[in-house]
């Protein structure tokens, strides 16, 4: 979860109660499935986020809508065991948190959600998180 508000509290109720229902390992946050959206971003952050997602489909087949966000709910012994497996930094952590869990079994589930840009403060996302985000996608690739 963004701690600058860009993931609203509201849906973690949600989040929970899917995690229960369905007894799931992790739960996450999708803005590209139901109801879910993203607000504030203009059309190059958009293409990014689109164009590594689909990217992410094609070589990888994650099952999941959306591997680039990070509103997640995760059980504690799931969380620590993929960290101690993953490998990548920045942004495509989150992609290889997600591919690693399928890899492991991990079941998932998604909510859809709302996410709304930052009103305070700068993105992260640059041309160097974009090289490392590619880097780890076809690190995924050449060895999952």
């Amino acid at each position: 979860m963004d701690a600058d508000l860009s993931h609203h509290p509201k849906f973690i109720p949600q989040f929970v109660a899917l995690q229960k229902k369905e007894n799931l390992d992790i739960v996450t946050g999708t803005r590209y499935e139901g109801t879910g959206g993203v607000y504030g971003w203009d059309f190059r952050r958009k293409l990014i986020s689109r164009g590594g997602n689909y990217a992410t489909q094609v070589l990888l087949d994650p099952g999941l809508s959306d591997l680039t966000g990070s509103f997640r709910l995760y059980r504690k012994e799931v969380l620590e065991k993929l960290i101690s497996n993953v490998v990548s930094k920045g942004y495509a952590f989150q992609m290889e948190m997600m591919i690693r869990a399928r890899g492991m079994k991990y079941t998932i589930g998604e909510v859809p959600i709302t996410f709304v840009d930052r009103i305070y403060g700068e993105s992260k996302l640059g041309g160097s998180e974009i090289l490392y985000f590619v880097k780890g996608l076809l690190y995924l690739f050449a060895t999952t």
